[in-house]
């Protein structure tokens, strides 16, 4: 291993092993912020370290600083493929919350702090294990409990009583406008999080989102992001885990770098067939081409494999291939910058038959 990376990797257990201990503390002076941060920077230590140990770059060309945050999941992501989509959602949200707490306000409950602190700790021991074959455990303490011998609550339990408790305050007769808004803030800091964006939460739209709960809109409805994946808990005692990934047959996609507020990814839950809205012939005439050459640059650019672009739908015995918005786009692009004849002469080449003539 690189000296640089054997160093950063250093400087995350450090890091991580200070956020246990301020989890574990009896003061709660400036604990939610002390885990939420100490955390985070854990995090961006060891994705350094996995980059450098991948062989990837941390300083773009003529730079002095590192790369930032989101950058170094993007490349864990993308380049350097040590990530996972359900680990970047991991990240990204200990990474939302983190930027609330350490430039405004954020008051987590006990049970939402656990479940970001748990599931932090969970992924970096995986991460530790998968990039450096290193195993957290001979890194802690003897006397170091991993956050918690047991989970305080089911996330989702604890994410309804959480709200019925919002309810609560906002019943007439109590009006505690204040304390439901604390609550509902650090909901709505992950929910933008696992939705890609990073935007702290206005009192305005706080306040909305407290009218629509009161009207008997659906915790799904009012935060969707969250709805959109699960919480797996499994392990008892210094052993637990807790994961969070996204629900089957839920896209993520991929925010596009230098998005005003924008995260790395995001989970949206959408209904497919609304999503993937076109047959093979509504794409060859929004785009003017023949069925053949829409076939040529469907296959060209791989689109059947791009989530993002298109997917296969099964009724019955027969199976049919739909496509998105996104697609066309892509095949734009492709037009615009090949042209139609040369891409379909590139399809045409790579036909049996036509290498056979």
């Amino acid at each position: 291993m690189k000296k640089e990376a054997r160093l950063l990797k250093g400087k995350a257990v450090a890091s991580l092993l200070l956020s246990i201990d301020h989890f574990n503390r009896l003061s709660d002076v400036g604990r939610v912020e002390s885990v939420l941060i100490l955390m985070d920077h854990s995090f961006e230590m060891l994705l350094k370290a996995a980059i450098l140990n991948a062989g990837g770059r941390i300083r773009e060309p003529r730079e002095v600083n590192t790369i930032g945050f989101d950058a170094c999941v993007r490349r864990g992501l993308s380049a350097e493929g040590f990530l996972s989509d359900d680990q970047a959602l991991v990240l990204q949200t200990l990474n939302g919350l983190r930027d609330a707490a350490q430039h405004h306000l954020l008051e987590l409950s006990e049970g939402q702090l656990y479940l970001h602190a748990q599931s932090g700790v969970t992924l970096f021991r995986d991460l530790l294990w998968d990039v450096f074959g290193e195993n957290l455990a001979t890194l802690l303490p003897e006397r170091a409990l991993p956050i918690s011998t047991v989970a305080p609550i089911d996330p989702i339990s604890m994410f309804a009583e959480e709200i019925e408790e919002v309810r609560r305050l906002l019943a007439p007769g109590r009006r505690r406008h204040a304390e439901a808004t604390a609550k509902l803030r650090g909901l709505a800091i992950v929910n933008g999080a696992l939705e890609g964006e990073f935007i702290q939460p206005s009192e305005r739209q706080l306040s909305q989102l407290g009218q629509k709960l009161m009207l008997g809109s659906s915790f799904d409805d009012l935060f969707p992001g969250i709805s959109a994946v699960s919480f797996n808990a499994v392990g008892v005692g210094a052993d637990v885990s807790l994961r969070i990934t996204k629900n089957e047959g839920i896209p993520v996609h991929l925010v596009p770098e230098g998005t005003p507020a924008g995260g790395v990814i995001a989970v949206r839950r959408v209904d497919e067939l609304g999503f993937y809205n076109l047959s093979h012939g509504d794409l060859a005439r929004k785009l003017k081409l023949t069925p053949n050459k829409t076939t040529a640059a469907i296959a060209v650019l791989g689109l059947k494999d791009d989530l993002d672009c298109s997917k296969a739908f099964k009724i019955g015995r027969t199976v049919f291939q739909r496509y998105s918005q996104k697609a066309i786009e892509r095949i734009q692009v492709l037009i615009d910058t090949r042209g139609v004849e040369d891409f379909w002469a590139q399809y045409r080449a790579l036909q049996p038959s036509h290498r056979r003539g």
